[in-house]
């Protein structure tokens, strides 16, 4: 066949969806995947279309605004059939050679349409999952969502605290126990990197840098993590080190971190001795940055804890505060 037509909500994509889309593509020459989007839901529409065009890239995905569920509620299923295949039309200026389902209104769909209507696993005995047992439950469905929206439902930690506070051991820590990814502080590597150089100081538009690279290695790790990603600084972070160098804080780097909420931060105390190892000089002022990263969450009214004490506690303590973030929800 040459046009074929998928449409759905995909609230979220899983690997029925996927299953769906790669059938129809694999009996069309073309194949048009339509994401309906409705005022109200938790992920948005683009955010799913882009997920599906990833996944898909031999699909061509049309994101739309869903006017008729709202105005059809009530509808006796041949009104609603209808309807949708009038919109079908609308939206795409043509009617497609087959439209592919894993619903028992296809045919009846199909019919309005005047096309053809091909059923795959209505009974979902390839994968065994719906959009709304993922939403209710996504670390639970895992192995049944695709690394973009893996991603977007990864529980992220982020570690942070002043120098020589335990937030690598920490991080490394977590990452072993959960048998998962961590995120290295990108800034420690950009200057241990620039560090022998004639003149090392810092300029303020590295920081904007860093942040960035911080964003981006974090959402990059989070595609492939064991459903929770351990974070060592992130770019909320990044802003109180600008700070720290410069002397003042850097409007252009809160823009850097807009948005970005971890589900959790677990602050290091500075009650453990400093260690020099070659890249720190603020052992004078560890308390002083202690209470910054303190004021600074208070402010962003983020979900945090203070860790104190050994490595061995402070590690249980950790393992405790990530466990109830995995826990499902009532």
């Amino acid at each position: 066949m040459k046009r074929g037509l998928v449409i759905g909500k995909f609230y979220p994509p899983h690997k029925g969806h996927s299953y769906l889309i790669e059938s129809a593509l694999s009996r069309t020459d073309e194949l048009t995947v339509v994401v309906c989007e409705l005022a109200g839901e938790s992920i948005p529409g683009k955010l799913r279309a882009d997920w599906i065009q990833e996944m898909h890239p031999g699909a061509k995905v049309i994101l739309i605004k869903d006017e008729l569920s709202k105005t059809l509620e009530g509808a006796s299923p041949e009104e609603v059939s209808k309807k949708w295949a009038e919109y079908a039309k609308k939206i795409l200026g043509y009617v497609p050679d087959a439209v592919f389902t894993s619903e028992e209104y296809g045919d009846r769909w199909a019919k309005f349409l005047g096309t053809n209507h091909i059923l795959i696993d209505i009974d979902r005995k390839k994968y065994p999952v719906s959009g709304t047992r993922v939403r209710s439950n996504p670390l639970g469905f895992w192995d049944l969502i695709g690394e973009p929206v893996r991603a977007f439902f990864a529980k992220r930690v982020v570690v942070l605290g002043a120098e020589s506070s335990g937030t690598t051991t920490l991080s490394k820590a977590l990452a072993r126990h959960y048998k998962t990814n961590w995120v290295p502080e990108f800034g420690r590597m950009y200057w241990e990197a620039k560090m022998y150089s004639s003149d090392p100081s810092w300029r303020s538009e590295e920081f904007g840098f860093i942040a960035a690279e911080q964003n981006r290695l974090e959402d990059k790790l989070a595609r492939t993590c064991n459903k929770i990603l351990i974070c060592d600084t992130d770019s909320f972070a990044t802003r109180l080190w600008h700070e720290r160098y410069m002397g003042f804080m850097q409007s252009s780097l809160d823009e850097i971190s807009k948005g970005r909420s971890p589900d959790l931060y677990i602050l290091t105390d500075v009650d453990i001795p400093f260690v020099q190892d070659g890249t720190r000089d603020g052992e004078a002022i560890r308390e002083n940055m202690h209470l910054r990263f303190k004021e600074e969450l208070e402010k962003k009214k983020a979900n945090y804890i203070i860790l104190s004490g050994s490595q061995e506690k402070r590690l249980k303590e950790a393992i405790a505060a990530c466990d109830a973030l995995l826990l499902p929800k009532n």
